[in-house]
């Protein structure tokens, strides 16, 4: 898919960028007016997968499991059927104009596949962590070399999380094409990738020289990441400790205020919550899903009136977004306003005709109608 121009898209961070920090990337696409934020909302177009996402796999500081292939393609076939466009680092910074784009090519991606007998999964897959010249199609001759070699590679047992977490040290990935990759290591590691001859062994789960800045334990992608782990286990607690650190560091971070906020109100924390729920807002006004949570937040403590508002809020913002239809349409239905009610769950019935809530919305129409024909009739 071709990514549009700059202009009005809205680019969203999974891991961090290991070639370009990220807040003069945010400057530059600023700059051109766009927005980048860390992480993924409704409103985000275009998601870029950092390369620093390719660590190491393995336990946090909470003990929880990261960074694996499986839980990586988890994220990008989550992100594809949502409709977004993927992009790799590269891909993201030749947008911006801040990296130079390869020489001309000709090679469709089925040609690729076709010639190189590599799967198309594999392909998008190494692709999007810049495993070739290109970062899509049209590919290079330079492209079907190295994805010959990577074809090889995985026939002989590695997986493309190996191949995309080893090629970048050995310096520019076209460099590859000149040297022969083989599956297996003298320090007894059978997935890692070396150079023929074993002078150079390109360690998969060593990645890149990010220097200080990714290695240390208190910067902010890790954090981000750190606290991310840590909502998705359930620690409630620990993510909002650690997202308020982020906030610490970058106080403009509306989805760090947001995610902060799912955390105490899962812990209980519900004034907390609300503030930063607002908070978030007031970072982002257009932020819909804050505004959402915020209303089913209001909901919850009984603040009919405040949650109206916030619902009516955030449908006016998106009205594509199911959700707080719905959740209008039954808090119209308990105070008595029926053909509000009906309303509602009639237009989220042209949103969503299939899921559970839909049967739910259905039935509350054919309540709606039958106790009106029932008034019409007394």
């Amino acid at each position: 898919m071709t990514a549009p121009a700059v202009p009005g898209a809205v680019f969203g961070t999974i891991g961090a960028l290991a070639a370009f920090p990220l807040r003069l990337a945010a400057r530059e696409v600023e700059r051109q007016h766009g927005q980048l934020r860390r992480g993924v909302t409704r409103r985000t177009t275009h998601v870029v997968f950092g390369r620093a996402l390719l660590v190491k796999a393995g336990l946090t500081k909470a003990g929880l499991t990261k960074n694996s292939d499986s839980e990586i393609e988890r994220r990008l076939d989550a992100e594809r059927a949502a409709g977004r466009i993927l992009m790799s680092e590269n891909g993201f910074l030749r947008l911006l104009g801040l990296m130079k784009a390869p020489e001309a090519s000709s090679l469709s991606r089925q040609s690729l596949i076709d010639q190189s007998r590599l799967s198309g999964a594999d392909l998008d897959r190494l692709s999007l962590f810049d495993a070739f010249e290109h970062d899509g199609e049209p590919y290079s001759f330079r492209d079907l070399i190295l994805a010959r070699k990577y074809a090889g590679l995985i026939a002989g047992g590695a997986t493309w999380g190996a191949i995309a977490r080893s090629v970048h040290r050995s310096g520019p990935v076209a460099s590859l094409t000149a040297k022969s990759l083989n599956v297996g290591s003298q320090h007894g590691r059978p997935d890692a990738i070396y150079l023929e001859g074993g002078q150079s062994e390109l360690d998969g789960q060593l990645l890149f020289d990010l220097g200080a800045a990714a290695q240390g334990d208190d910067t902010l992608e890790d954090l981000f990441a750190e606290a991310e782990a840590a909502e998705e286990s359930g620690d409630h607690d620990g993510a909002a400790a650690l997202y308020q650190r982020c906030l610490a560091i970058d106080p403009t971070d509306a989805i760090a205020a947001f995610n902060r906020a799912n955390c105490l109100r899962g812990s209980g924390r519900v004034a907390e919550a609300a503030h930063d729920y607002a908070r978030a807002i007031k970072l982002d006004p257009a932020f819909v899903e804050a505004w959402f949570n915020l209303a089913g937040l209001m909901s919850e403590q009984g603040r009919d009136a405040s949650a109206r508002r916030h619902f009516q809020k955030a449908i006016a913002l998106d009205k594509t977004y199911a959700d707080p239809v719905f959740n209008l349409a039954r808090l119209e239905f308990d105070a008595g306003n029926l053909l509000e009610a009906r309303r509602l769950w009639s237009r989220y019935l042209e949103l969503d005709s299939k899921s559970e809530w839909a049967g739910v919305a259905a039935k509350g129409v054919q309540f709606v109608d039958m106790e009106l024909a029932q008034k019409s009739a007394g």
